[in-house]
């Protein structure tokens, strides 16, 4: 009888771990799909509109863009992170000219927040820049994928998190979504956020940070369903799994690790803004469409993202953040610095 008891116990504890585990995955798709190419097709129009004067770090266009940022996280009822007076974080001009002395003004970092319901002073940052190159003889260089793609991504994300959270189903840790300025002149905000950071480094478990997701590259003349994975698995096996997993779950698209190589000529891992967060042991996924014809000139508008490309790897940024948020265990730091 006792074994019977012990049978049955094993049984159901499996059978309800089981059910769990469907949940979660029913639960990461619904969310998932809510991120849609139209979303994202109406919010880059705004950020990569003329208006915004080409978001160069502290012009009057990029606080236009924080501005938009901010009303769309308040509309979705996403507050500002604890700790902090309200969704910017300031940036010297001092800071900003330290390395390179461009007279570049004050600028913003911006973040929002959702806070976990079991972990909460564990900490997931999601990343992009919303800066661009501003205006050069008179033309406007609008960013569309550098990266207000990677923007409005961040802001989908939030939105789907937000939702699911709505529903009962929000992140086990926090996460914090953030929008970093200075990109284009050096890493600038993501480095600022770095060091004067608003969470505890120690408890920040990784950042997914997305620049140019929208367009296609040289390299794919002929697909669009594929997307460069780089840096996944320099400090975590466990991040480079979880990002495999989760692509093979649930969005398929072709991962790229051809600039994952550290021998890389384009150095591509120390260029954009997870470079800031790996520097201090912290695991960093960076996803990226590669280079294409219209890069850091004034032909990167609206009109040339591919939005259903732009949608899936959104999409997949959101079940990599959704397994890193939900999983028993924070993900492990198993290879060093380098």
């Amino acid at each position: 009888m006792k074994k019977f008891l012990s049978l049955f116990i094993c049984i159901a504890s499996l059978n309800c771990f089981a059910q769990k585990k469907t949940e979660n995955n029913d639960n990461a798709t619904k969310f998932m799909n809510t991120i849609t190419a139209e979303q994202l097709k109406t919010k880059l129009y705004i950020i990569a509109s003329d208006e915004m004067e080409g978001r160069d770090t502290g012009s009057k266009g990029q606080k236009k863009a924080g501005k938009y940022l901010i009303n769309q996280y308040n509309k979705n009822k996403i507050s500002y992170p604890k700790g902090a007076n309200n969704y910017y974080q300031h940036i010297p001009a001092s800071y900003l000219n330290a390395n390179y002395n461009e007279n570049l003004p004050d600028s913003e970092n911006i973040w929002a927040y959702i806070e976990g319901s079991e972990k909460p002073n564990e900490v997931l940052v999601i990343s992009a820049h919303y800066d661009h190159v501003g205006v050069k003889n008179g033309d406007i260089y609008n960013g569309a994928d550098d990266d207000g793609s990677g923007t409005v991504a961040v802001l989908q994300i939030a939105e789907a998190f937000q939702k699911a959270q709505k529903e009962g189903h929000g992140p086990k840790r926090s996460i914090l979504f953030l929008h970093v300025t200075g990109e284009e002149h050096g890493l600038h905000g993501s480095r600022f956020y770095s060091e004067h950071p608003l969470f505890p480094i120690a408890n920040t478990i990784a950042d997914i940070n997305i620049d140019m997701i929208g367009r296609r590259d040289f390299d794919h003349p002929n697909t669009n369903n594929y997307v460069y994975v780089i840096g996944a698995d320099r400090l975590s096996s466990d991040l480079h799994n979880i990002t495999v997993a989760q692509n093979e779950k649930y969005t398929h698209l072709d991962l790229d690790f051809k600039f994952n190589d550290p021998k890389d000529p384009n150095h591509f891992y120390e260029r954009s803004d997870h470079y800031n967060f790996a520097k201090f042991g912290i695991p960093a996924v960076f996803l990226f469409n590669g280079v294409h014809a219209d890069y850091h000139k004034k032909t990167d508008k609206v009109e040339k993202i591919e939005f259903d490309a732009l949608a899936k790897r959104a999409q997949l940024a959101f079940v990599i953040a959704w397994e890193l948020a939900n999983r028993s265990e924070r993900i492990v730091v198993d290879k060093p610095i380098k």
